[in-house]
């Protein structure tokens, strides 16, 4: 294999690996968001599964999507097809590719790192600073769609579009159900709680077919005109 293979083959790899990591991290968010929204709710499942138990799973499903997160950015770096570096991961809306919808994902990460940053130092901060934390971390998974759809390489795909939408349904549903049997809200609040709920998922289908689904949706979304180029080589093809 001569040098050239070689490294086409490895940009593949972690060109799959960004995929695939971004996949995986987007449905683990989507179970933490699930369990987060329906906690008060968890009493009832106590005879069942105990709630030290989803606690349990709701802390490590939070773990290992940061760990999927750190794998899809450090491929994304090393991948070299697109002008994304490290500080990219941390600081958002700056890179040269796609600035505003990578800055969406930079935000949600940084959100998850501020939620494990603050349950380290619990104890010293108290209790209200690190719940106002952990309240504004659930703002990560609705970044992280947007995020997903913006840049995503499989975004016009069927297979990613019914991955996307079966979240954006199972986090809509746990709302309802928590707007549904929640005690402490008006009739008319719940009634405004459960219109949004239902809204979210029509405003993400007319979004996904004005966005990239859309005719010259890479140009928009800020991809750098060096890539847009017509090219044949497979990433081309591919669509990255």
């Amino acid at each position: 294999m001569t040098p050239a293979i070689a490294s086409a083959a490895l940009g593949q790899s972690y060109w799959y690996l960004t995929r695939g990591t971004g996949i995986v991290a987007l449905l683990l968010l989507t179970a933490v968001m699930v369990i987060g929204i329906l906690g008060p709710l968890r009493v009832s499942l106590a005879p069942i599964w105990p709630r030290f138990a989803l606690d349990a799973m709701h802390r490590d499903l939070s773990m290992i999507a940061v760990a999927m997160i750190v794998i899809h950015v450090v491929t994304s770096v090393l991948d070299g097809f697109a002008p994304i570096h490290l500080i990219d991961a941390i600081v958002p809306f700056q890179s040269a590719y796609r600035p505003l919808w990578l800055g969406l994902g930079t935000i949600a990460f940084d959100l998850m790192l501020a939620v494990i940053f603050t349950s380290l130092v619990r104890r010293r901060l108290g209790y209200g600073i690190w719940r106002l934390v952990h309240w504004l971390a659930y703002a990560s998974w609705p970044l992280a769609v947007a995020h997903g759809i913006g840049t995503g390489s499989d975004s016009e795909e069927a297979w990613a579009l019914a991955v996307t939408f079966a979240c954006v349904v199972l986090v809509a549903l746990a709302t309802f159900v928590r707007v549904i049997r929640a005690e402490r809200i008006g009739e008319n609040q719940r009634t405004a709680a459960i219109a949004l709920v239902a809204a979210v998922p029509v405003a993400l289908g007319v979004f996904t077919f004005e966005g990239p689904l859309s005719p010259n949706w890479a140009r928009r979304a800020g991809t750098p005109m060096q890539l847009l180029a017509p090219d044949t080589t497979p990433a081309a093809v591919s669509g990255r």
